[in-house]
């Protein structure tokens, strides 16, 4: 299955999500890819603690692949190439997890035919080696977010499962931003449906991550005053209300990650370590990435049976 990580503004922890429920699916078995087409900045390999690649590579990375530079784009084996200690150290159990890394520099680019064939080429591929791959595309309506649509309307694709993950903070700004991306006349809706893609099963392909959310009720609020309490759950509520409005309420959302101060300093992966033996993190933080990465390929949270 391929699933596609966008989001209409930059800092909504699109990267870093999707790289952890990369990581999460790889603990349970699963072999799993994570391809960087964020192509003006494609810094993954950061969250996977990949030294060389912080800020892409200087040869066969994505970018060059698609431009027909390179025949095959450069694979990096997570479990053997990390700085992590705790991912050096391969868990039991645990699938391949491989990271596919943009190109230092790259820059965003227009797509041409040509282009169009290798990024199909490479999805199947990729498709029929791993059982998960995660794309992460540029914020915003990008010439890959254009690509991808393209590629995944193609003959060629047409059996391949795919999904959508559209991130965003829970903020007002981020909520309108992210009902733009899909819905609007320039929205991943209306160009997929340009692009060849039925619009209904398209619309039900995707599906909404809030990032970075408060939560009212958690021991890391507990101590604040009962006014900013009852403002904080005033604010809640009406961002609920909005995202309603605008389409991208409760029944379209995947999961929620609470705001996590640990992803507010460093852009990392969440393990258990983190939260039984450090206790750096929150506890809360590491289930919802659990139960988000369960969701992924669970059918009936995407209105199937």
């Amino acid at each position: 299955m391929l699933v596609f990580a966008a989001s209409d503004k930059g800092g909504t922890g699109r990267s870093v999500t999707s790289a952890n429920l990369a990581y999460q699916r790889a603990l349970t078995g699963d072999h799993v890819a994570y391809v960087d087409f964020d192509f003006g900045s494609p810094t993954a390999a950061a969250v996977f603690d990949v030294p060389g690649a912080m800020r892409g590579i200087a040869e066969r990375g994505l970018h060059s692949y698609l431009e027909g530079e390179v025949p095959e784009p450069a694979r990096i084996d997570i479990w053997r190439q990390t700085e992590h200690p705790l991912l050096h150290a391969r868990p039991n159990q645990s699938g391949r997890l491989a990271l596919l890394p943009g190109d230092a520099g790259g820059g965003e680019f227009v797509t041409g035919e040509e282009t169009l064939d290798r990024c199909v080429d490479l999805l199947l591929r990729l498709n029929g080696e791993f059982d998960l791959t995660i794309v992460d595309l540029s914020a915003g309506r990008s010439y890959a977010v254009d690509m991808v649509l393209a590629a995944t309307a193609h003959p060629r694709m047409r059996y391949v499962p795919f999904r959508w993950l559209v991130f965003h903070r829970w903020t007002r700004q981020h909520v309108i931003a992210a009902a733009g991306l899909v819905h609007k006349e320039h929205g991943i809706i209306r160009g997929g449906v340009d692009r060849g893609h039925d619009e209904e099963a398209l619309r039900g392909a995707i599906r909404f991550v809030r990032a970075a959310v408060p939560e009212p009720d958690s021991p890391l609020w507990a101590q604040g005053s009962p006014a900013q309490a009852a403002w904080m759950q005033a604010c809640d509520d009406a961002l609920r209300r909005l995202a309603a409005e605008h389409r991208i309420g409760d029944s379209v959302v995947l999961g929620a990650v609470p705001l996590e101060p640990v992803l507010q300093w460093r852009e990392q992966l969440i393990t258990e370590e983190d939260v039984l033996s450090t206790q750096i993190a929150n506890k809360e933080t590491l289930e919802a990435l659990e139960e988000i990465a369960r969701r992924l390929t669970d059918d009936s949270c995407w209105g199937r049976p």
